[in-house]
């Protein structure tokens, strides 16, 4: 497929999607918020969903309070200055400890992603006077995200993508990026070797991460405070590619230099 041809896609927000409890159906919620904004799905569509939203659907919420930190984590919570019971929380949903230092704690995660924290996070979340309420990823993203992608193909027949994203932070650079840590109905990369560049030379190293871009690319309408928009519908991408998870997208540990 020729980069020309990817450049009619749209990407519209799909406001009123209320807010997510535990149980709810949130591909209903969506289908409804997409009929509302006069939007269609359809074959080919892509739909971007925050991490968050999954989350709580799936019921991934912790109270601090009911923690009681490890010795390591009480070591690492002395190291970083965080806070003991969260760090024992990010411990438990990790393989590995990358790095740390004040304010800092870096590892892998139960999934193979590399970011701070585990991805655990108390921002967006509801609280209240008897709790301290964190939410973690999900279980497992690609399964949520072909848990979806399964629900919407029954509920309307339509072939889609879905992505879900989260807004991870970069080893070399400042700030946080849309990444795709769940992916279902489409290819999450595309390898392009053995393909010709303009010139004719065959190129020999070049992989595209297409959800990641696609996930970045929602994250700029989605937003990171009180925007409320989590869900992003795409169109014009094509997704007629084989099906490739995102936990493809992770480089295993062997041919990763920098670790």
């Amino acid at each position: 497929m020729a980069k020309s041809d990817y450049c009619s896609i749209q990407i519209h927000s799909v406001p009123g999607i209320p807010l997510i409890h535990k149980g709810d159906d949130l591909c209903q919620l969506v289908l409804d918020a997409i009929k509302a904004n006069k939007l269609i799905l359809k074959d080919g569509s892509i739909l971007v969903v925050a991490q968050k939203v999954i989350s709580k659907a799936e019921d991934r919420f912790v109270n601090l309070k009911t923690i009681k930190p490890t010795a390591l984590a009480i070591e690492y919570s002395l190291l970083t200055d965080k806070d003991p019971r969260l760090v024992e929380l990010i411990l438990q949903e990790s393989k590995s400890v990358i790095r740390h230092r004040k304010g800092v704690l870096i590892v892998e995660n139960n999934q193979g992603l590399i970011m701070a924290n585990a991805g655990i996070d108390h921002s967006n979340v509801e609280q209240d006077s008897e709790n301290d309420w964190v939410l973690l990823l999900p279980e497992n993203p690609d399964r949520s995200a072909s848990s979806i992608h399964q629900k919407l193909l029954a509920k309307t027949g339509c072939k889609i993508g879905v992505i879900i994203n989260d807004s991870i932070g970069r080893a070399w650079r400042n700030g946080t990026i849309g990444t795709a840590i769940g992916v279902a109905g489409l290819s999450s990369i595309l390898d392009l070797r053995g393909q010709d560049d303009l010139f004719g030379n065959q190129l020999r190293v070049s992989e595209e991460a297409i959800a990641d871009e696609l996930a970045s690319a929602a994250s700029l309408i989605q937003g990171q405070a009180d925007e409320g928009l989590p869900v992003v519908l795409i169109e014009g991408y094509p997704i007629n590619l084989r099906e490739i998870p995102a936990s493809e997208l992770i480089r295993p540990e062997e041919n990763d230099l920098f670790r």
